[in-house]
């Protein structure tokens, strides 16, 4: 890594795993049995080196080991209290296709709160930044956790739902539920709300500094977000059966999606006026 720049080592590091999650995914309504179970497992442990390693990368060991505490720790913890207890989400029991457990948790869930966590911050910190990525004033850090609480939590009308028809958990009590998704109760939805929040309120003062808009280290964790949200969208409703998700899923998550994707779009074609590089009427044409 001796002569590489922090930059350009998240840049690599980043576009790299994502493109191995990225294949595990297509890889995954083609499979079935124990060897989708595994190929969940595989993707849940890529998509946690992908946002480990890059929050190590790109903001250093303060904001890996930030990361690795609140989200890692916090979700093995919030998870072993709902399985024990029931709050915040309901009364559930995890399978054996997942793993080994520890505290009637599969290990490779807390990985799962992780995974995602962290594009979800990012994704937030890009739509509350300032001009030129300057640090938001101190009254849009509201701002800034509650969207990256919604763009995690969203996460869930996906997740939950397509976990749930693999046999993965289920719940003693899933009542009452969303329209068109039997077999998960509001209550663990409410729950994703409740932990996502204190999740990016303690991750929010550990995180690292926000960086340019222009700097590039963040895009494949943007790619990452979008990635998900996008492919989630098409697989529910296309490969899955699971078209009530599929439409529940696209509204939660677009609250962040939809518009960091405008926003990444109008920065490009604001740097390539800048740059003098819009291809002309003859080019496109070409």
């Amino acid at each position: 890594m001796t002569g590489r720049s922090p930059a350009r080592l998240a840049r690599s590091y980043g576009w790299t795993l994502l493109a191995l999650l990225v294949l595990a995914q297509i890889c995954y309504p083609l499979t079935g049995g124990t060897t989708r179970a595994r190929l969940t497992v595989a993707t849940v442990v890529l998509g946690y080196l992908l946002s480990v390693g890059h929050a190590l990368a790109s903001r250093g060991p303060r904001a890996a080991v930030a990361l690795v505490a609140v989200a890692t720790g916090g979700g093995f913890a919030i998870e072993a209290l709902g399985v024990a207890t029931g709050f915040p989400f309901g009364s559930y029991d995890y399978s054996g296709q997942l793993g080994p457990k520890l505290a009637g948790v599969p290990l490779i869930i807390p990985l799962a709160w992780t995974w995602m966590a962290w594009p979800a911050w990012l994704a937030a910190t890009r739509l509350t930044a300032g001009p030129g990525g300057r640090p938001v004033a101190r009254w849009r850090w509201p701002g800034r956790i509650a969207l990256a609480t919604v763009g995690l939590a969203a996460w869930d009308l996906f997740l939950d739902p397509q976990m749930v028809a693999e046999g993965h958990w289920v719940w003693r009590d899933a009542t009452p539920a969303l329209p068109g998704l039997p077999g998960i109760p509001v209550s663990n939805y409410l729950g994703w709300l409740l932990f996502a929040v204190l999740m990016m309120t303690a991750l929010r003062p550990l995180a690292g500094p926000a960086v340019a808009t222009t700097d590039a280290r963040d895009h494949p964790m943007y790619a990452l977000y979008l990635w998900t949200y996008g492919s989630s969208v098409l697989a529910h409703a296309v490969f899955l059966d699971l078209p009530a998700s599929a439409l529940w899923g696209a509204a939660g998550m677009a609250v962040v999606a939809v518009p960091l994707a405008v926003t990444l779009l109008r920065t490009r074609r604001a740097h390539d006026r800048d740059a003098g590089s819009p291809r002309s009427p003859v080019d496109v044409a070409a």
